[in-house]
């Protein structure tokens, strides 16, 4: 026995149980070694895989593709590839979730000879992430249900007056947000209150925060408070409690015997007037930051104050309606303004359809809520 002997075989014993599976192919795939811990984490026996299988054969069928269409092009390309997940079907009929890494190796004048291939068993991984994305969805469902549950109800019903409102979360995120709707009497059958808003950010917390200055704003309007001190008073809510910084709204209320609308805007894109004969308009009076940027000194909110013309429409909305990634605000609400002309004579409940369908981020990254109110003379 050489001094040599030990070492060579502490290497092949290192080699033969090692914490991951080990194989050596040939460039097309054709399996020339694996080691004992590849056989015991498949179950397939290397007198059954040695130069009669490739290793893009012990793959299931996704696999397999993507070995043809990604992995060997990469392999070529880069001489490498890292952490390729793959599902390797067993001697049993199983699939094996793993991780493989692979080498390629070339001669002298760079043409391939091996491709050396480790592979790990990611099934605590692959367990670990779906149980990972189910949390994710308790929470997204428990959000869901918060949200409607707050947002739900039926809208007040008077001569003269039509509601509609849309509400479309969004499709391209994991979490719903905090945009919120409410309509109620002011005065039973005269006056109705108008609320649209926007809570910054996104799950639980938001709609557990869009549900408490819903609520907010619900328990002041019944005071009196017009839309500009209502908004200064939910300000001052939003501060004293610490709950919905830089959220944005509309409050605004509508006199179905006069056509009187009050309103206010605490940083939110100003609502649409929609006239009987005309072209649709954005009126920029009444404007205030969002809720709680400053220091907690209140300044007055300013309010704006117009009359309807009977048959005229009052929409608001909220920024998902009219923000585009690639596209200036400028052109989402002249788009808008363009949409509401166009199909004025739809119909609310078919205008309001057709402006999320048409205006809309066809990326869909964010709510989408709308509420319109049409002012009708009764009789």
């Amino acid at each position: 026995m050489t001094g040599d002997e030990p070492l060579a075989e502490s290497a092949e014993e290192l080699f033969e149980n090692a914490p991951c599976g080990y194989l050596t192919t040939l460039p097309d795939g054709t399996i020339v070694r694996v080691n004992r811990t590849f056989e015991t984490l498949t179950g397939l026996r290397r007198e059954d895989l040695l130069h009669a299988r490739r290793f893009q054969d012990l793959l299931s069928p996704g696999g397999r593709i993507y070995h043809e269409t990604h992995y060997a092009p990469l392999l070529r390309m880069q001489g490498e590839v890292r952490e390729i997940a793959v599902e390797i079907m067993c001697a049993d009929g199983t699939r094996l979730p793993a991780l493989i890494n692979s080498v390629l190796r070339s001669d002298d004048e760079g043409r391939p000879q091996l491709v050396r291939t480790t592979v790990f068993d990611a099934t605590d991984r692959r367990r670990y992430e779906r149980e990972l994305l189910r949390a994710r969805r308790h929470e997204q469902d428990t959000a869901r249900q918060l949200s409607r549950s707050l947002l739900s109800g039926s809208l007040p019903t008077a001569d003269g007056l039509e509601l509609e409102v849309a509400y479309h979360p969004a499709e391209a995120g994991l979490e719903v947000g905090g945009d919120w709707y409410d309509a109620f009497w002011l005065d039973e059958g005269a006056t109705i209150g108008l609320v649209i808003g926007d809570v910054v950010g996104r799950g639980i917390g938001a709609a557990a925060t869009m549900g408490q200055l819903r609520s907010a704003v619900r328990a002041l309007a019944s005071t009196g408070l017009g839309p500009g001190r209502l908004i200064g008073a939910l300000d001052a809510y939003a501060h004293r409690h610490d709950v919905g910084r830089m959220t944005t709204l509309i409050c605004a209320e509508l006199g179905l015997e006069t056509g009187r609308l009050r309103y206010a805007c605490a940083g939110h894109p100003p609502p649409v007037i929609l006239p009987p004969e005309g072209d649709p308009a954005f009126p920029w009076e009444g404007r205030s930051p969002p809720l709680d940027i400053g220091d907690g000194t209140q300044e007055p909110r300013p309010e704006a104050e117009l009359t309807l013309a009977p048959g005229s429409t009052v929409l608001l909305y909220t920024d998902g309606l009219i923000e585009r990634r690639r596209e200036s605000l400028d052109a989402g609400m002249d788009r808008l303004l363009a949409a509401t002309a166009a199909h004025r004579d739809a119909g609310l409940a078919g205008l309001l359809a057709t402006l999320v369908r048409e205006l809309r981020d066809p990326e869909h990254v964010d709510d989408v809520c709308l509420l319109a109110a049409r002012f009708i003379l009764p009789g």
